[in-house]
């Protein structure tokens, strides 16, 4: 059987919204599933979805950022990331506005490195990874303002072997950091190779182009 992903809709006989975020919306649905059409239900998150960014120095060296997460109470090691809820910016433009914000950072080279789903038993949110190189200091008179948990942001540069190290420890534990990392490794590894930064995303949820 060829290993890859494929779209698989299931007849939807109704949909029930149970509550509405500006990030989020949970529905319930009761779908009919398989050769004998049983009927089910389920409860998930419709999601705006991210991107996130992991910029490489000349160094092999990841840009970090720290960040402190209610849900989880934890600062927790990450890498820039945001939410697609801007109303038709492609996926590029989002990394690319992100990774000023949030890092003071700009980047001249970008590739497409992994596209994950974040927990599909209970979220439709899909998040690209890129890879940002070339990278260079936002002007002083650009820096963005940041507000709430963003304000404390503390960055740091960590070698590629030490980060990899740390998330095989059990030491890093965002998603868009695990996935990203572990997917430079394999590619400077020869296990995978990088993709073109406006690779289609067919089953991105919200149908946003890249």
């Amino acid at each position: 059987m060829d290993i890859y992903d494929s779209p698989a809709a299931q007849p939807v006989d109704e949909s029930l919204t149970q509550h509405e975020d500006r990030i989020f919306t949970v529905v319930e649905e009761q779908f009919r599933f398989g050769a004998a059409q049983q009927p089910l239900r389920r409860a998930f998150m419709k999601h705006l979805g991210a991107v996130a960014v992991l910029p490489v120095d000349e160094q092999d060296r990841i840009l970090l950022i720290r960040q402190y997460r209610h849900p989880v109470r934890m600062h927790l090691w990450e890498v820039p990331a945001g939410l697609l809820d801007v109303g038709g910016e492609p996926l590029l433009e989002t990394a690319q506005r992100e990774l000023r914000e949030e890092a003071d950072v700009q980047a001249s080279t970008w590739h497409t490195l992994v596209d994950f789903y974040t927990s599909p038993g209970v979220s439709d949110e899909g998040i690209r990874v890129y890879l940002a190189q070339g990278l260079s200091a936002v002007p002083q008179a650009e820096l963005h303002a940041r507000d709430a948990e963003e304000a404390e942001i503390a960055p740091t540069w960590v070698p590629l072997a030490e980060a990899v190290s740390a998330v095989l420890r059990g030491e890093i534990h965002n998603p868009s950091a695990v996935v990203g990392i572990l997917g430079l490794h394999a590619v400077r590894t020869g296990a995978g190779e990088l993709r073109d930064a406006r690779t289609p995303w067919p089953n991105q949820p919200r149908g946003i182009t890249p």
